[in-house]
């Protein structure tokens, strides 16, 4: 882990900026944080996201995460969530790389495992946990950031690593999570299907029996199953990412405050406000006069 620490250290202090940086190779973000950071709220996608030094924790409706050094909260379905750099100093920084799934290679992969992982069936498991970080997948993720440096060699030799990674995910404690939530082998098939559907059509009045009646299940049925997958209800799905897209258009495209509230499907800018500033911290109105939250 102290090489990866290294080599990730390096390549931020080289490329200084942003706390975050998006590589050369697809999916992989690097993260460094010199100091602790207030409750950040995103969009997490299916992705290992490996704790190099410091720690942190992440959210997924009310089911918390809390991940340190040699340890990876492994994302399998996309979700809103909190996230929060708790552990991090000036000498010595938060570090952490996140690698997205690619579930075609995942698929591929999983054809070719004589002994795929069996499906994680269990009721009550969501979309994300905390693992320990082995030394083949530490391996893996070091050798990843170091092709960094041989930009020419990203194309040839970024796709086996892609590759590596999944089979060590795979075979891994998390291989039947991440078969039956990523690549949608199991009972929670339909369901992950409805949360697609749902984070297309965020805008629109949200109908729970329409959901079910698409997942095959019975409205009650659909609520506990959805919540089991996601930590949190439909409603409040549909709502997180209500306010984080209006938060976007807010910060980056500097939209009106009422025109956001309207344009993700609020009626009441009032109400809207009132659920902004308890999710965020802080109303609509100061970040579209200061504009000085961070989107990742």
């Amino acid at each position: 882990m102290r090489d990866l620490a290294r080599a990730i250290a390096a390549y931020t202090e080289a490329h200084p900026g942003s706390p975050f940086w998006e590589t050369a190779i697809a999916g992989l973000l690097l993260l460094r944080s010199d100091h602790e950071k207030p409750p950040n709220p995103i969009i997490s996608r299916p992705a290992l996201c490996v704790v190099v030094q410091g720690a942190k924790w992440t959210s997924f409706g009310d089911e918390r995460h809390t991940y340190h050094a040699g340890e990876a909260l492994v994302v399998t379905i996309e979700m809103p969530s909190v996230g929060r750099v708790f552990e991090a100093s000036p000498d010595a920084p938060f570090l952490a790389a996140v690698i997205e799934f690619s579930p075609v290679v995942l698929r591929d992969v999983l054809k070719q495992l004589t002994l795929p992982p069996a499906t994680n069936n269990e009721p009550g498991r969501g979309g994300a946990a905390v693992i320990k970080m082995d030394q083949p997948i530490t391996d893996c993720v070091l050798r990843m950031v170091r092709l960094l440096d041989r930009p020419e060699a990203i194309p040839i030799l970024a796709p086996l690593l892609i590759r590596e990674l999944s089979y060590w995910l795979l075979v891994g404690p998390m291989g039947g999570r991440i078969v039956g939530m990523t690549l949608g082998h199991d009972r929670w098939d339909q369901i992950t299907r409805t949360i697609g559907r749902l984070r297309e059509q965020f805008t629109e009045p949200l109908r729970i029996a329409d959901l079910a009646a698409e997942a095959g299940l019975s409205p009650s049925a659909f609520h506990r199953q959805f919540k089991a997958v996601t930590s949190m209800t439909p409603i409040q799905y549909q709502k997180q990412l209500r306010l984080l897209e209006a938060r976007r258009m807010i910060l980056t495209q500097r939209t009106k405050v009422e025109s956001a509230a309207y344009a993700t499907g609020y009626e009441s800018p009032s109400q809207f406000s009132r659920e902004y500033a308890r999710m965020f911290g802080r109303s609509p109105k100061q970040d579209a006069n200061t504009g000085a939250v961070e989107l990742a």
